[in-house]
Order: C-alpha cells, then structure tokens, then sequence
C-alpha cells in the first residue's frame, strides 16, 4: 500500500474505503432493471433520429446513464462516510443527520451539488434544523455542499412563507471548508483530491478483475428481432392494436 501521506486519514482507512466505494459501483443490468420505470420508446425514436445516431447507440447511452445514476449515489456514500475515519467524536449515524459531532454539537446535512434540493426540501431540512436549536440554542446545523457555487462558510438564508429567514448557528457550507473544522488542515479537501486518483487506481489494481454483464439486447432481441420494434412492444404491448404493431 502506498503511503498517502495525509495527516487526517490513515492509508489503511482511505484504502479502505475507497475500496468500498469501488465495490458499491455497478457492473450488471439486465431488461427488468433497464425498464424499472418504463422506457419511453418515442423519445428514443427522436433522439436517434434528432441526432443522426442508431437505435442501438442510443439504447446504450440510456443504460450509461442509468449506471451512472446509480453510480452518481455511491459517490454521496463516499462523501458522507468518510467522516467516520477522522476521529474526534464525528460519526456517521444510520438515520436522520448525514453527520454528527455529539462533543461540539455539530449536525449536518451532505449534498453533493447546490442545486439538488427543491425549495419544499429546502425548507423541510430548515425547519428540522430549527428544531434542533430549539432543543438546545447552542447547536450547530449545517448544510454542507460538495459541488457548491463557491468556498463558504455562510448563514443559510431561506424564505419561508413568504418570509426571509437565517440564524447564525444554521450554516450553509462548502466541503472544503467543513473538511478544514473537522480536519484543523485549511487545505484538506484540496489534499484528498489530489491523492484521490492514485488510492482509486490502488484499489482496481488489488481487486480481481469484473467483466461488464449486460443482457439487455439480448432479452429485447427476444421480444422483437428489430430493435426499435421491441422497445415499443416493451412499453406498449398492453395498449390497442400493438399486436401486429409493425415498423
């Protein structure tokens, strides 16, 4: 194992969960996964068409981005549970804050980008941070962003009703700058990132190599030989006159 030389995170802790995340990743999809929520035949047909690309082409651009989906979660696991290893009293509990430090009363709720949370999920995450205070005013609630707009350590300010609303002891926060309070290094985050591909290529280099499984062709093949006509016959075979539907 390589030594990282990261002062907040021991080698065997970030191996290991980097490891983890890795072993979180998708490598299998089959036809039921693949229209878990109905795949919309039409707007396949327009974007081969629109942009002069083959049903199929299109078809595996859909399953990527269900992968990455899927992928995109198992990286909010790597955020969040990272804490876990750098001591101090943070821990990451099974239910309700992403992050908690009992000892200085910190609560946090993670977010890998700034914009995922709609103003109703805004506000609901608001006000049970306002209830923490009201249990104990010396609190400290914070919505930390991983992809934020820029470093911050800021009150949150939200409307509610109509209402513009902050509180000194809610704060809206960059992941660089939670990882310097939880860490005492200004420039931790910036640490880990550069580290973060060498521990990543580490890890696929001790794991036993995985072969991609995707049978999702091969089982549309048996509903239809034409691609295009399977898909439509997936969505729609229960609809009227799709039994001898044709293209």
């Amino acid at each position: 194992m390589n030594n990282y030389n990261l002062s907040f995170i021991s080698n065997a802790d970030l191996f290991n969960h980097v490891q983890k995340t890795v072993e979180k990743y998708r490598f299998t999809i089959d036809l039921a996964e693949f229209n878990k929520n109905i795949i919309d035949p039409i707007k396949l047909t327009f974007d081969a068409k629109v942009y002069n690309n083959s049903i199929q082409e299109v078809v595996e651009s859909e399953i990527l981005r269900q992968l990455d989906k899927s992928n995109t979660n198992h990286i909010g696991y790597f955020h969040q549970n990272i804490f876990k290893y750098f001591g101090n009293d943070w821990r990451v509990p099974d239910s309700g804050f992403d992050v908690v430090n009992d000892a200085k009363k910190i609560y946090v709720e993670m977010k890998n980008k700034h914009n995922t949370m709609n103003s109703s999920s805004s506000q609901k995450t608001y006000m049970r941070m306002q209830s923490v205070l009201i249990n104990d005013p010396a609190a400290i609630c914070m919505l930390v962003e991983v992809i934020a707009t820029k470093s911050q350590n800021v009150k949150w300010l939200i409307s509610l009703d109509g209402e513009r609303e902050s509180h000194e002891n809610i704060r809206r926060v960059s992941i660089d700058q939670f990882y310097a309070l939880v860490t005492g290094e200004p420039t931790a985050f910036k640490q880990l990132c550069e580290k973060l591909p060498t521990v990543i290529e580490d890890v696929i280099s001790s794991m036993s190599q995985r072969s991609n499984v995707n049978t999702v062709f091969v089982e549309l093949e048996k509903i239809a030989p034409n691609l295009s006509k399977s898909l439509y016959l997936l969505a729609f075979k229960k609809y009227q006159g799709f039994e001898d539907f044709e293209l």
